[in-house]
């Protein structure tokens, strides 16, 4: 099949952060769900008699984006638990009084699989419906082997419906209460057990560990990872999200493929990763919704080299949103991103933080032809219209997703 779009006023094709990406008066043709040619349409109309036209009005046209930490797989949602936060109670005190992370682990393992599978549609279908076409979603809701392995199996089987999932084993997302005073033993659970059981089914690419001051110490971190890699999963980090722990710069020693949260990185920790191809995500609407005040140093990290994704981290307890339109208003308002490098972190750079090397997250050549058409003239507008620029049409390998015929 293939589809042409023609008159939209900006195709923004992500390749790079600089404005030449930018181009106007723009064609843009698609072949067997992939992108053929981005260009004047008079350089590409010849080679396009035969192709469906889309005509996009005045419209900008950015690939899908690329959400690339959430933790979609859930069961219930915990707006109890942020009532009770909004009148002061620390998430400490919550967690001893059984919320948390473990409030949605004792969800998670009563479920069953096709619950999880029904309830984490549902949520994808909200992702989709705010142009993400390609999500990576970790586990983490289980911390046993049986529940962290059917969370990777709900991810599986939801792989390509109706997006891209990338899978990520998270089974160092938190002790759980029965080895609250056993810890070392569940990094022996996780190493000897977890890790090999999810990379003998395939089930994971990548192995995440939460290292922060009273979760996973560096010791154990470290220990986990290296496990991981001996497997054949790929180390990322959540790092340095309220305290510095020296995470980011243990991801770049380890070769992790991205270092998040690091909202409390250390100048020794934006050194590290400007200096290495571990890819800094991101995860603005997190410190939002906690309140905080100081976000990531994004215009430092940029300056120093470093490579910068940005994601939602959606999840039950500390960013409930699905938004990536949201994450870009923080990125540019709070952490003083340009708006074009802002839509190529949530875009190109979600695709490079998780290792995606065929072109997701770009419209160049060759890319998978996933694509939005947003109803505005000027891609400024996706940040500047806070979380409400309107989307016209969604493509994903060249077909139209939405709106459904």
């Amino acid at each position: 099949m293939r589809v042409l779009f023609t008159g939209a006023s900006e195709i923004i094709t992500c390749t790079a952060t600089t404005p030449d990406i930018v181009m106007r008066n723009a064609a843009l043709l698609v072949e067997n769900g992939r992108v053929s040619r981005v260009g004047p349409l008079e350089a590409i109309g010849a080679a396009a008699a035969d192709a469906m036209r889309v005509p996009c009005d005045g419209c900008v046209i950015t690939p899908g984006f690329v959400d690339s930490h959430t933790h979609a797989v859930f069961g219930g949602w915990r707006a109890a638990e942020y009532a009770m936060r909004s009148r002061g109670v620390p998430y400490m005190e919550i967690a001893r009084g059984g919320g948390g992370i473990n409030a949605s682990v004792r969800d998670v393992r009563a479920s069953s699989e096709e619950e999880l599978i029904e309830l984490t549609r549902q949520r994808l279908e909200l992702m989709l419906g705010g142009g993400t076409t390609t999500a990576e979603v970790k586990s983490g809701y289980g911390l046993d082997a049986a529940t962290e392995l059917k969370q990777l199996r709900v991810i599986r089987a939801l792989d390509g419906a109706p997006m891209k999932l990338v899978p990520t084993f998270l089974g160092a997302h938190e002790f759980p209460p029965e080895y609250r005073e056993r810890r070392d033993a569940y990094v022996d659970l996780i190493v000897r057990e977890m890790i090999p059981a999810v990379a003998e089914q395939k089930l994971a690419i990548f192995c995440d560990v939460f290292m922060e001051p009273g979760v996973f110490d560096g010791a154990q971190t470290r220990r986990i990872l290296e496990a991981a890699l001996e497997h054949g999963l790929v180390p990322k980090l959540h790092a340095d999200e309220l305290e510095n722990s020296g995470a980011a710069e243990l991801a770049a020693e380890l070769g992790a493929a991205s270092a998040d949260h690091l909202g409390a990185i250390s100048d020794a920790g934006i050194a590290a990763l400007s200096h290495s191809d571990t890819v800094a995500t991101l995860l603005p609407a997190t410190l939002l919704f906690l309140g905080r005040t100081r976000f990531a140093p994004a215009r430092r990290l940029l300056d120093a080299g470093a490579a910068v994704a940005l994601a939602t981290d959606f999840n039950p307890g500390s960013s409930p949103t699905t938004s990536m339109q949201l994450v870009l208003t923080l990125a540019c308002s709070q952490m003083g991103m340009d708006p074009l490098e802002a839509i190529v972190a949530a875009t190109a750079g979600g695709a490079r933080a998780l290792r995606l090397s065929d072109g997701t997250g770009t419209l160049r050549p060759g890319a998978p032809a996933d694509l939005v058409v947003w109803q505005i003239s000027d891609h400024r507008e996706l940040p500047y219209r806070f979380g409400a620029a309107p989307m016209r049409e969604l493509w994903r390998r060249g077909e139209r997703v939405l709106p459904r015929l």
